[in-house]
């Protein structure tokens, strides 16, 4: 009797289910360039792409492929650009300065958040999400460098991160869209 009571109690409260329990990106907000929260709950249903952008960056030209990305999708994918300057100081720039460099030199019609920290210490918590398996119950990852993709389905998971060196158009990214 005392194995059937061991084995309930090691087996008996838990689901097939692997995945851990997490917390919903639907309860995080950031704030955009203007200073207003951007509540992530209200894109449910749509795919996001979370790219921590920064404007003297090799990889700044990417912002013209996430627009193109942007326009090509944009019924079922929202992009949100996280301004950082964690990555050799190439986000330099206040709001008014990295709002007009994206509309300037890239006509970026997506969401920008404010300047925000990606790692550390004063990690914001959309990237807490974003890299901590304990949290989006699906992997752990680090952001390396700046233009880092992170792709979430419709029902708010993590599907999977990119490096900076994957094209926002790259058919790694594309092939969930379709």
């Amino acid at each position: 009797m005392n194995i059937l009571k061991t084995l309930f109690n090691v087996f008996g409260t838990h689901t097939a289910d692997t995945k851990l329990q997490t917390e919903s990106l639907y309860d995080i907000s950031i704030n955009a360039l203007n200073g207003k929260p951007i509540p992530m709950s209200q894109f449910k249903g749509k795919y996001l792409l979370f790219v921590n952008v920064a404007s003297k960056c090799g990889f700044t030209p990417q912002y013209g492929k996430l627009q193109q990305l942007h326009e090509q999708y944009q019924d079922k994918l929202q992009i949100i650009g996280v301004p950082c300057n964690q990555f050799g100081g190439q986000e330099p720039g206040d709001a008014p300065a990295i709002s007009s460099f994206c509309k300037t030199n890239y006509g970026v019609t997506f969401l920008i958040t404010e300047k925000t920290d990606v790692k550390g210490r004063h990690q914001h918590p959309l990237y807490s999400w974003l890299t901590q398996k304990s949290k989006n119950g699906t992997k752990n990852s680090s952001v390396k460098w700046n233009f880092q993709k992170y792709l979430v389905d419709t029902n708010g998971n993590l599907i999977d991160y990119f490096f900076s060196s994957t094209d926002p158009l790259s058919s790694k990214i594309t092939n969930y869209l379709k």
